[in-house]
């Protein structure tokens, strides 16, 4: 609590009237301030923030920060159920009787991953890119599309669950004359033999990130390689790719997975980007004012993985405690450590 002090106090100014006087406000605490070593200081300075002193982000372990996510999640599926038993009335006036997509809709959400690594990808060998098969898959219906010059590996890839299979004649062809509609698809497959045709759909499947390329494993060293790959995509591949920041992004699974699919999921694809550890890496940054030399920050002694962050589609980020990602630590998948 303040208490206001009002005094009124003769002008002394040569330029002020002769009798007119200044009010000064005085405001004071009614309880003076702590004792500067007491607990009680520590405390109030410690709840200063400002850029030179910023709030503390709070890290959780994976196995805490999974049940996190999970449990952030299954609150806004009971908010969206709740709003949808409230609007019976509603519903029952407009002969509605299925909530089709609309804004009570319950989504199953994806749950990401996010690892800043301390990787510039314009330097050789630091531009990780690939694809990794989850043990429990992406919970995500991929759409594939197959290019062979192969009659029966069509047929086969049709029956298996492609989206759509064919050559330059059936396939190339019709998606040139805008009858196939391709930007939907999640991935493309390709032998090849067919890359020579292929290569006239370059400007068309290169932006969207679906042109066959042998680092993503997308194209294929033969035509029997083809339903194998088409049934690993399937199942449940994810695709990774280091951005210029040396971040990586990518799904790890659905809400409805659960906790135990989940972490083994982040096991497999913390042991992958472990296992692409180029020898030499680090980001460039500049040490010190005007004048003063660079500096380049990397080596064997540099660290690897910079932060790690778990969130899902409509929910906040919870950063990690590397200690439970990194495969290298005796507290790799535990509970984080105490201190």
């Amino acid at each position: 609590m303040l208490s206001v002090l009002s005094r009124s106090i003769p002008c002394s100014s040569s330029r002020a009237y002769y009798g007119r006087s200044t009010t000064i406000v005085v405001k004071r605490l009614s309880q003076p301030p702590p004792p500067p070593h007491t607990a009680a200081a520590v405390q109030q300075r410690a709840s200063y923030v400002s850029r030179a002193h910023p709030s503390v982000t709070p890290v959780f372990g994976i196995q805490e920060a999974v049940d996190l996510v999970l449990k952030d999640t299954q609150s806004r599926i009971e908010k969206r159920q709740a709003k949808w038993d409230r609007s019976e009335a509603y519903r029952l006036k407009h002969n509605v009787e299925t909530d089709n997509g609309g804004i009570y809709r319950n989504q199953d959400e994806t749950i990401e991953m996010a690892l800043n690594l301390n990787l510039d990808p314009r330097k050789p060998g630091q531009a990780l890119r690939g694809s990794l098969e989850l043990p429990h898959g992406t919970g995500k219906q991929v759409q594939v599309v197959i290019f062979s010059s192969q009659p029966d590996i069509v047929k086969q890839a049709l029956e298996m669950g492609a989206t759509y299979a064919g050559g330059e004649e059936d396939l190339i062809d019709k998606i040139k004359a805008g009858l196939v509609d391709i930007t939907n698809m999640d991935r493309v497959l390709a032998t090849p033999d067919i890359m020579p045709a292929l290569q006239s759909m370059a400007r068309t499947l290169g932006p969207r990130g679906l042109y066959p390329n042998a680092k993503d494993g997308t194209l294929l060293k033969d035509a029997t390689a083809v339903l194998p790959a088409l049934q690993s995509q399937i199942k449940g591949t994810v695709a990774y790719r280091t951005e210029k920041s040396g971040i990586v992004q990518m799904g790890i699974g659905k809400q409805s997975f659960g906790k135990d699919k989940l972490l083994d999921n982040v096991r497999a694809v913390m042991e992958e980007i472990f296992d692409l550890k180029p020898e030499t890496f680090g980001k460039q940054t500049t040490k010190g004012g005007p004048g003063k030399a660079k500096k380049k920050t990397g080596g064997n002694a540099a660290k690897y993985l910079l932060k790690a962050h778990l969130t899902s589609t409509q929910g906040k980020g919870f950063q990690l405690d590397l200690r439970t990602v990194d495969p290298t630590s005796n507290f790799f998948m535990a509970e984080a450590p105490s201190s």
